[in-house]
């Protein structure tokens, strides 16, 4: 099945992505897991160790990355060749998301297959991201239209990193990623385990809010690692909401050191 409607536009789709080195589709089978968190601030960790970072939001029915990453509100622009522009963040570090293009932002985006399809093959092909060391894709919740569309054009060799949270609740949802990922031959990086646990601010006592075991058991199952566990902190919502990372504010709590180890453990399981 071809995606294009022409030679010339499928051209156009490879010479774009073509200049992507790492192309990273973020999942998670449970929403509320903080995949959108743990994407905007692995962005930041990695634009600030030099890389050329994109993000781009496919999350169409709740797009929080624009609040997240501080570009809310801010309005795109276009290259004299019709392409869009993806907003600047920081040095090194663009993003694009439904939410920058959305003119009210209290809006339902309702949307079948077919218009997300389009709105992603948009988002690859009409976005001059320019040359990047990592599109970090910042997917909604499940295995449905948008992830599956991401698989569908951007093939093998796409890398996939899986965010949960402890509970089996959770775990249950995520093993249907991990198998998505398996189905459609993306590489899994790993694991983050976010919320992983709390860490008293007073004594430094740790506690597991959540249950352990079934983590450790689904990384058994499917032959996979895990790459980070980022401990439960006020301030990761807090600066989230007013569009600050919380990696940059926070860097010295154990959750700003946790993102931290996370970065380079992910640089290390890329080959960066």
């Amino acid at each position: 099945m071809s995606f294009f409607a022409t030679p010339e536009e499928k051209e156009k789709f490879e010479n774009n992505v073509a200049q992507i080195k790492h192309r990273v589709a973020i999942l998670s089978g449970k929403g509320g897991v903080g995949k959108s968190s743990v994407t905007a601030n692995l962005a930041f960790f990695l634009a600030m160790q030099g890389k050329k970072v994109g993000v781009m939001d496919v999350d169409f029915h709740g797009p929080s990355i624009p609040t997240l990453m501080g570009v809310k509100g801010q309005k795109l622009e276009m290259t004299e060749d019709g392409k869009m522009l993806p907003i600047r963040v920081a040095e090194n570090l663009h993003v694009m998301s439904l939410g920058l293009i959305l003119e009210n932002q209290d809006s339902a985006v309702i949307w079948r297959g077919p218009m997300k399809l389009s709105a992603v093959k948009q988002f690859l092909s009409d976005v001059e991201w320019g040359e990047l060391d990592y599109l970090l894709i910042d997917n909604p919740p499940g295995t449905g239209d948008e992830p599956l569309t991401v698989a569908q054009f951007l093939g093998q060799g796409t890398e996939a990193l899986i965010v949960t949270t402890p509970q089996n609740v959770a775990l249950d949802d995520v093993r249907k990623s991990l198998s998505f990922c398996k189905q459609l031959q993306f590489e899994t990086l790993g694991v983050v385990v976010n919320m992983s646990h709390f860490i008293c601010p007073h004594c430094g006592e740790r506690t597991d809010i959540f249950p352990r075991g079934g983590v450790d058991s689904m990384i058994a199952d499917f032959n996979t690692v895990i790459l980070g566990e980022i401990p439960m902190e006020k301030a990761v919502s807090e600066t989230g909401d007013k569009g600050k990372f919380f990696l940059h504010e926070y860097g010295s709590t154990p959750a700003g050191k946790a993102f931290d180890a996370l970065g380079y453990t992910f640089l290390k399981v890329t080959g960066e």
